[in-house]
């Protein structure tokens, strides 16, 4: 298809391609080529003629774009909030990429849809104060493995570790989650489904083998229970309740899929969520400072607890 929306291209921009140039530039055969051309005339209807005296082919109708992508306005209000979300990785080591790409998109897009693109300039914006730190080529390695199915070798760096430690990893998912990149992947040595943070590889190579992913496996099982992405064997119910001067922030997002918000006096708001962890429902609720109040477990009150005396000891002295 590719080849074919190549060869489109050369004949609609009035080069008079033949088959030996088309097939010299896009190193295949000219038999290759014959075959494209006759699945160009044939199954996509498209009215490719044979000029003997230029030696090359030419549309004999106008074509208005190449049948085999075709995209409604809708389609194309879409592409552009994404191309607008995907500016926020500008400067990062996805950029190049992702213009690549996007360039390669508007080469095929037909010329039928018409926006006033300057105006979508100036209306819809994406801002994000923190971008993961990523090395795009071990991105990479670790995306084609997921797919492949191919065995990996780590040099892994643990959160306040100097040195890395040699894992051996079967790669079954990368998901992006609250715009942080995670690696869900059987370890070897731990026996067991671990969670890796792809910044912290040090290094990666393939081992050679492959691995078969359990059918058993499902991302939204292994992240039902969790506030983000730490998962645990445990069960919470979670109850916090919020001062009226942040009630509406916590109205307006949906946190978790097992959320229930209830409204309470003095427009405070209950906010109830079932967990199978505590690490990340821990730092959300520092975040809020005195404006939060964890009613139930008694395990997260004591860690606020916890938290709360051990930032006093920092600041509590402070006589200014």
């Amino acid at each position: 298809m590719e080849r074919m929306l190549r060869i489109h291209q050369s004949i609609e921009a009035g080069h008079y391609p033949n088959a030996t140039k088309l097939a010299e530039k896009l190193e295949v055969s000219t038999k290759s080529i014959h075959r494209d051309i006759e699945f160009m005339r044939d199954r996509l209807d498209l009215p490719v003629e044979y000029d003997p005296a230029k030696y090359g082919y030419y549309y004999s109708e106008k074509v208005a774009g190449f049948p085999t992508f075709q995209i409604t306005e809708g389609e194309m209000v879409a592409l552009l909030v994404a191309e607008k979300a995907l500016q926020q990785y500008r400067g990062t080591t996805f950029e190049k990429p992702l213009v690549s790409a996007f360039s390669k998109i508007e080469e095929v897009l037909p010329d039928t849809i018409s926006l006033n693109l300057s105006a979508w300039e100036d209306s819809i914006s994406f801002r994000t104060s923190v971008n993961p730190q990523l090395d795009l080529k071990i991105f990479d390695q670790l995306a084609k493995a997921v797919s492949g199915k191919k065995q990996l070798g780590l040099q892994y760096r643990k959160p306040g570790k100097k040195k890395g430690e040699t894992r051996v990893i079967d790669p079954y998912h990368l998901a992006n989650i609250n715009g942080e990149w995670f690696l869900f992947a059987h370890c070897h040595l731990r026996k067991d489904l671990r969670t890796f943070v792809p910044s912290r590889i040090l290094s990666i190579q393939e081992t050679g083998d492959t691995f078969q992913r359990p059918e058993k496996f499902s991302i939204e099982d292994r992240l039902q229970g969790s506030f983000g992405v730490y998962s645990g064997k445990e069960q919470y119910e979670v109850v916090m309740r919020f001062s009226h001067q942040v009630a509406d922030y916590i109205r307006e997002k949906n946190w978790h899929p097992s959320q229930n918000i209830r409204s309470l006096p003095d427009d405070r708001v209950e906010l109830t969520l079932t967990l199978s962890s505590l690490v990340e429902i821990h730092r959300w609720a520092l975040g809020w400072g005195a404006h939060a109040e964890v009613i139930e477990p008694q395990a997260l009150k004591d860690r606020m607890r916890k938290s709360a005396m051990e930032i006093l000891a920092i600041y509590g002295s402070d006589a200014s």
